[in-house]
């Protein structure tokens, strides 16, 4: 008969397993329910909306911070959930993470205002609020990246106690386990 029966094919795969397709490209449910899965995707998810308002908007002055932002967001949100931290250890992917949210904390509130103040147009002040929640949420992802640091490298100071500071930086850089954080 036309058209043929398919033939079986192999079985699904199983949890643990790998995913067929696209699904492959997916991360992970368990990142995405982790403090740093939500974080990302609030991140990237905040960054698109805004993008979208200064493209509306009369004038696309504050256009390429947004769309940076998100294109990062999103290369950090595909990076951790396919632990590309452990396969490239030559970076060190929290201080990264950091500089990231940092800097993007502060250009974000500075176009915020910036859009705020100066713009009456509806876009502009939209832009400018999800500018201000993403502000915040990148605030609270650098705090917390900082706080994991600083407990990582004040265990460090704790069991080197003996070791003089030449010791100490002598070759650990990037400390063992600072540049490979589980999420």
């Amino acid at each position: 008969m036309w058209p043929p029966e398919p033939e079986p094919g192999p079985a699904p795969a199983a949890a643990g397993g790998p995913r067929p397709g696209l699904r492959a490209l997916l991360p992970a449910r368990a990142f995405l329910c982790s403090l740093k899965g939500r974080l990302l995707l609030a991140e990237s998810g905040l960054s698109f909306i805004t993008f979208i308002c200064y493209v509306v908007s009369s004038g696309s002055a504050f256009l390429t911070v947004p769309l940076l932002e998100f294109l990062l967001a999103l290369y950090f949100l595909f990076a951790v959930a396919m632990q590309l931290n452990d396969k490239w250890q030559g970076l060190c992917w929290p201080m990264m993470d950091f500089l990231r949210c940092v800097t993007a904390a502060l250009i974000y509130f500075v176009i915020s205002v910036t859009a705020v103040a100066k713009y009456s147009d509806g876009p502009f002040k939209a832009a400018g609020v999800f500018g201000f929640l993403a502000t915040i949420v990148f605030a609270v992802d650098f705090y917390l990246i900082f706080n994991d640091m600083a407990k990582f490298l004040k265990q460090g100071d704790s069991t080197d106690a003996e070791e003089t500071t030449a010791h100490r930086t002598e070759g650990r850089w990037p400390p063992e386990g600072l540049c490979r954080e589980p999420c």
